[in-house]
C-alpha cells in the first residue's frame, strides 16, 4: 500500500490530483481504498491521449490466409490426436477461461458463466465449459490446469459459484481464479472519473489483456515450473467450444507454427465476425466493420470467399512468445464509452451518450505480434454456439438448439 504522500505526488506527476479532493472527509477505510486502488493503477495509458492516441487504428494491408480446413483435418487427425495426447500428459498444455464479463445482455445480474442455460435440468455456463474439459480429461488421462480470469466485479461471487458446485467435478487442485487489470476511464478532458468520492471508475483492460494480468497475479512463474509450453485462452460464451482439444493442439504443434486459432467458415459474406487474415505478412484480424464490400465480397479461384475464416476466440499461445510479447507491450486502444461518474454534488450520473474514454488491449493484437498462426477450421455445429444475446443470432435459444443437436440433455 501506498501512502498518501507517495499517491499525491504520482496523481501530480499526470495532472490528476483531483482524486485526492475529498480524502480528508474519508473514513480510514475509505482511504485504504482509494489509496490501494492509486497504487495499482497504471497511469502510463494516459499517455495514449495525445494527437497519436487514433494511430493504432491504422491498418496495414490485407490479404487472405488458408486454413487446415475440416478435410485436412480428417485425414490427419490420427497424427493430430496423437501428438497433442502426448503434449497434455506430459503437462505442456494449460487453458485460460476469460469469465470477467456480467450477462448484462441476457437481462442477468451476474457472472455471465453463471446463467443457466439448461430447460428442463440445471447447466450453467461454465458447467458446459468444464464439462467439454472432462471430455479431454478423460481421453487423456491427466488434468489440464485451467486459470480463471475474473474482475473485481464478479470474481467473489464466481469463486464461491465454483465452490459451491464443487467445480462440476473438476479437480480443483488445477484450478486457479486471478482477477483481470483494470484500466482508469477518462473524460474527454483527460481527466479520471470517479465513481464516488473513494472509488475511482476503472473498468477491465480489454480481452488482450488476460496474460499480464495472469503476470501481475503470479502465475507465469508456477506455469513456468509445471513445463507449459502451450496456453489454449478460450471465452466464455461459446458453450460448445472443445478446450484443450488435442487434435487442434497437435496440429499447431506439427505445423511448428508460433500459435492457433479456431476457425469456422464464414455463414454468408455479412456475418458480423472477425476473419482470420495476413496483414502487411504477419497474421492478424480483420473485424467484420473494417472490412470493404470488396474485401467481403472477394471469392477464390475455387469459388470460395477469400476471407472466409471467422475466429471464435479460441487460440493457442506459445508461454516464450508470450512473455516477449509482454515484454513489447500490446498497443492500447482508446476507445469512446458512456461511462458512470460523480458530479460535483456527489450524486452518480449514467449518461445517455458517451461522455469519456477507457483504454483497452485487445487479443487480435497479440495475434498480429506473432510470427506465424494456424488456421484451424472446426465444424460449426458442433463448435460454435456463441451466447451474445438473450435472443435472436447468438443468443440463449439458438444455443440451447445447437446443444441439444450435439446430443447435450439441457
Amino acid at each position: 500500500m501506498i501512502d498518501r504522500d507517495k499517491a499525491f505526488r504520482t496523481l501530480s506527476e499526470y495532472g490528476q490530483e483531483h482524486l485526492m479532493a475529498h480524502y480528508d472527509e474519508l473514513d480510514e477505510s475509505e482511504k485504504k481504498d482509494l489509496l490501494d486502488q492509486i497504487g495499482i493503477i497504471d497511469f502510463s495509458v494516459l499517455d495514449n491521449l495525445d494527437a497519436e492516441k487514433n494511430s493504432n487504428s491504422v491498418r496495414g494491408v490485407f490479404e487472405p490466409l488458408g486454413a487446415v480446413t475440416i478435410d485436412d483435418i480428417a485425414s490427419n487427425s490420427v497424427n493430430y490426436e496423437k501428438t497433442g495426447i502426448e503434449a497434455i500428459k506430459s503437462g505442456r498444455v494449460a487453458a485460460v477461461l476469460l469469465a470477467g464479463g456480467q450477462g448484462t445482455r441476457l437481462g442477468f445480474d451476474k457472472p455471465k458463466g453463471m446463467f443457466n442455460i439448461g430447460v428442463d435440468k440445471e447447466l450453467y455456463i461454465f458447467q458446459c465449459l468444464i464439462n467439454n474439459m472432462l471430455d479431454v480429461v478423460k481421453l487423456t488421462g491427466a488434468w489440464i490446469p485451467l486459470y480463471i480470469m475474473t474482475s473485481e466485479k464478479n470474481h467473489n461471487e464466481t469463486t464461491a459459484f465454483f465452490a459451491e458446485k464443487n467445480y462440476f467435478g473438476y479437480d480443483h487442485g488445477y484450478i486457479r481464479f486471478f482477477i483481470q487489470d483494470m484500466a482508469p476511464s477518462v473524460d474527454f478532458n483527460g481527466k479520471i472519473m470517479m465513481e464516488s468520492r473513494s472509488r475511482i471508475s476503472v473498468s477491465p483492460n480489454g480481452n488482450g489483456g488476460w496474460f499480464s494480468s495472469l503476470v501481475r497475479a503470479g502465475l507465469l512463474d508456477e506455469i513456468k515450473e509445471k513445463g507449459v509450453e502451450w496456453i489454449n485462452v478460450f471465452a466464455v460464451d461459446n458453450v460448445l467450444q472443445r478446450i484443450a482439444d488435442p487434435g487442434f493442439v497437435g496440429a499447431v504443434i506439427e505445423s511448428g507454427m508460433q500459435s492457433g486459432s479456431k476457425v469456422v467458415s464464414k455463414a454468408f459474406p455479412e456475418e458480423r465476425v472477425g476473419v482470420l487474415c495476413l496483414e502487411d505478412g504477419m497474421p492478424s484480424i480483420v473485424e467484420y466493420y473494417e472490412m470493404t464490400e470488396e474485401m467481403r465480397t472477394l471469392r477464390n479461384e475455387k469459388g470460395e470467399l477469400a476471407y472466409k475464416y471467422g475466429v471464435i476466440l479460441n487460440y493457442l499461445f506459445n508461454v516464450e512468445k508470450l512473455e516477449e510479447i509482454c515484454d513489447r507491450k500490446l498497443p492500447i486502444h482508446v476507445v469512446e464509452k458512456k461511462i458512470p461518474y460523480m458530479a460535483e454534488n456527489g450524486e452518480l450520473i449514467k449518461p445517455d451518450t458517451p461522455n469519456g474514454h477507457k483504454f483497452e488491449t485487445l487479443v487480435l493484437d497479440m495475434v498480429h505480434m506473432q510470427d506465424s498462426c494456424l488456421a484451424y477450421e472446426v465444424v460449426r455445429e458442433k463448435e460454435f454456439a456463441p451466447v451474445k444475446n438473450a435472443t435472436g443470432t447468438d443468443s440463449v435459444d439458438s444455443a440451447r438448439e445447437l446443444l441439444k443437436a450435439n446430443g447435450i440433455e439441457i
